[in-house]
């Protein structure tokens, strides 16, 4: 019985000794706090907002692309083809997000969900752009078979009535994956 009562005891002390250590862990990043935040503005001081230089935005992304072709113009594909890559996954994780503010606002503040589509409609540009650079990487590599999804991608994202859609459909057709080439409504040509 003892030994059970000891058993007992022990388990009862572990809830309190844990709250102890949590207690004392959160009093220290208490204590660092004000040593990593920047101190607070003065009393009446207006504070405006610099866009922040980040890895992860438009910006980025166009640098990314600019790399990859860089890369490409010298010769490294598997080099450029990673930038690509890498441009890829950050445009489709920056229109995630700004479709997720944009729907957060709507209603609230018609300014932000405005600044979201706008560059939400960039960023698709960008995902475009890289689509079509990495099309152009594996059909120089002989490799229509992964050119084709990322060509039938952009065609369905931009849409045949924007030039990007328009060369993609365009490549498609020089691949033989689709036959009946398009003429846009007012340029020259059948269609």
């Amino acid at each position: 019985m003892s030994r059970l009562s000891a058993n007992h005891s022990s388990r009862s002390g572990r809830p309190a000794r844990l709250a102890r250590i949590c207690g004392s862990s959160l009093a220290l990043l208490t204590l660092a706090l004000p040593l990593t935040t920047p101190p607070l503005l003065a009393q009446g001081a207006t504070q405006t907002v610099q866009p922040a230089s980040s890895d992860f935005d438009i910006a980025a992304v166009k640098s990314l692309l600019s790399r990859g072709d860089a890369a490409v113009a010298s010769g490294n594909l598997a080099e450029g083809r990673r930038l690509y890559d890498l441009a890829r996954d950050a445009s489709r994780r920056l229109l995630g997000f700004y479709r997720d503010i944009s729907g957060s606002f709507r209603g609230l503040d018609a300014r932000i969900p405005r600044e979201m589509d706008d560059k939400g409609r960039e960023t698709l540009t960008l995902l475009a752009e890289a689509n079509l650079r990495l099309a152009a990487l594996f059909r120089r590599q002989s490799q229509p078979e992964v050119a084709i999804p990322l060509l039938v991608e952009v065609v369905k994202t931009m849409t045949p009535t924007n030039e990007l859609g328009r060369r993609a459909y365009q490549q498609l057709v020089e691949l033989g994956f689709v036959a009946t080439p398009y003429t846009a409504p007012g340029s020259t040509g059948g269609g």
